[in-house]
C-alpha cells in the first residue's frame, strides 16, 4: 500500500503519522521525492481501511500495490535511484538518475600485467568502473574457474594503481568476508534466485549488481531485488544480460524490451551486458549503442588486450582500442539524450 502525503506536511507530523501506522504491525518506508513525499506500507495491510487513511489530514491519496515486489516498485519510490561509489582516486562515480555508468574489464583476472593494463586502458577511455572475475562459475568443471583469492588481490592492486572502483562476482556466502575491499558485488545469472545468498546481501551495505537469470521473467528479477531490499540494502543495480530462447546464433537473446519495462516498473538503475548476451565481440558495439538508446543507465563490457588468448570468453571480448572508439560514440549518444556518461566529482557518496 502507498500513501501519498500532501505537500507542505512537516517532518514532525509525518513522523507522528508513521508511528501510528507502525503500531499496527506495519513497516513503513519513507521516500522523499523532488516534489512529493510517499509512505510505502510493507506487511499485512488487509486490516487497514483506505477510508480511514483518507480521512487523515496528511493524506492526499492511497494506492493499493498489486505487484508482489514492493520496495523495488516505482510507486514506493517515484524518483530514480542513483548509486554513488567513490574510487581510491577521490572521484565519485554514479549510475542512474541521469548518469550512465560504464563498467569494463576482462571476463577473468589472469595476470597482474593483464588486469592493470586493461584497467589503465579503460579508465583512459572514460570507464568509471573496473570489472574482472576472480571466482568464475563455468558450465564445465574442466574450464578455467578463476584465480580465486589471488584474483581478488590482483583486482585490488589494479584498483590501487588506477583508483577505479572494482566490480566482481560473489558465488557463495562463505566468500563474503573476502569482499571487504570490493566496491560493487555482482550476483551472477545462476545465483539470481539463490535466496539464501540474497538475504545475506540484504544486510550488506555495498551496492549489488543483480544479473537477470537466463530463464527468469522480469517479475522474478524484481522479486530477487526485493529479497535484498527487504533486508535493508536498497543499493541495487539491475542487469539485463540476455535470456535463453530457441535462437542459437548468439549466446543468448538480448531482451532490450526489458530496459523500458524495468524503468517503468522500478526506480532501480538498469544496465545491460551486451558481451554475455551476444557472445560475439563484433555485435557488442551495436548492442551497447542500442541499450543506451533504449534507456539503460549503463553497460558492463568485457575488454581484453588479446581476446584470442583469453582464458575465458575471448570470443565476446573487445580490445581496448575498440572500447575507446565505442566510448567516443557513447559520449555523443549521452549528449543527445542529455545524460552524463562520466563526470568527475569529489562529493561524498
Amino acid at each position: 500500500m502507498i500513501i501519498v502525503i500532501k505537500r507542505g506536511a512537516t517532518a514532525e507530523s509525518v513522523q507522528c503519522f508513521t508511528a501510528l501506522l507502525e503500531k499496527q504491525g506495519i513497516k513503513v518506508h519513507l521516500s522523499e521525492g523532488a516534489s512529493q513525499m510517499v509512505l510505502g506500507l510493507v506487511g499485512d495491510t488487509t486490516g487497514i481501511q483506505e477510508k480511514s487513511l483518507l480521512a487523515h489530514h496528511l493524506v492526499e491519496k492511497v494506492i493499493r500495490v498489486q505487484e508482489p515486489y514492493k520496495r523495488a516498485n516505482r510507486l514506493f519510490h517515484p524518483d530514480d535511484t542513483r548509486i554513488a561509489v567513490r574510487g581510491l582516486d577521490g572521484e565519485t562515480r554514479y549510475i542512474g538518475a541521469g548518469y550512465l555508468g560504464i563498467i569494463a574489464g576482462p571476463c577473468s583476472v589472469e595476470t597482474k600485467e593483464q588486469i592493470i593494463s586493461v584497467a589503465q586502458s579503460v579508465k583512459q577511455a572514460g570507464a568509471g568502473f573496473l570489472r574482472g572475475g576472480a571466482f568464475k562459475p563455468r558450465t564445465s568443471p574442466y574450464s578455467f574457474q578463476g584465480l580465486g583469492g589471488e584474483g581478488l588481490d590482483l583486482l585490488i592492486e589494479a584498483k590501487r594503481v588506477t583508483g577505479l572502483p572494482i566490480v566482481t562476482e560473489l558465488m557463495a556466502i562463505h566468500q563474503l568476508e573476502l569482499f571487504d575491499t570490493v566496491d560493487i558485488i555482482q550476483v551472477g545469472a545462476r545465483n539470481m534466485q539463490n535466496f539464501t545468498l540474497l538475504k545475506e546481501l540484504g544486510s550488506c551495505r555495498k551496492p549489488i549488481l543483480l544479473k537477470r537469470g537466463y530463464a527468469a521473467t522480469i517479475t522474478e528479477l524484481l522479486m530477487a531485488a526485493e529479497y535484498i531490499m527487504a533486508g535493508g540494502n536498497d543499493r541495487i543495480i539491475l542487469c539485463e544480460r540476455g535470456i535463453r530462447t530457441f535462437e542459437s546464433y548468439t549466446r543468448n537473446t538480448l531482451d532490450l524490451s526489458a530496459v523500458p519495462i524495468l524503468k517503468k516498473q522500478s526506480h532501480l538503475p538498469v544496465i545491460v551486458d551486451p558481451s554475455h548476451a551476444t557472445g560475439l565481440s563484433w555485435m557488442v558495439p551495436a548492442m551497447a549503442k542500442a541499450a543506451i538508446a533504449a534507456g539503460a543507465d549503463g553497460l558492463i563490457l568485457e575488454v581484453h588486450p588479446n581476446p584470442e588468448e583469453a582464458l575465458c570468453d575471448g570470443e565476446q571480448s573487445i580490445t581496448p582500442d575498440r572500447f575507446a572508439e565505442l566510448m567516443k560514440t557513447l559520449q555523443r549518444y549521452a549528449a543527445v539524450e542529455g545524460r552524463i556518461l562520466y563526470e568527475e566529482s569529489h562529493e561524498t557518496p
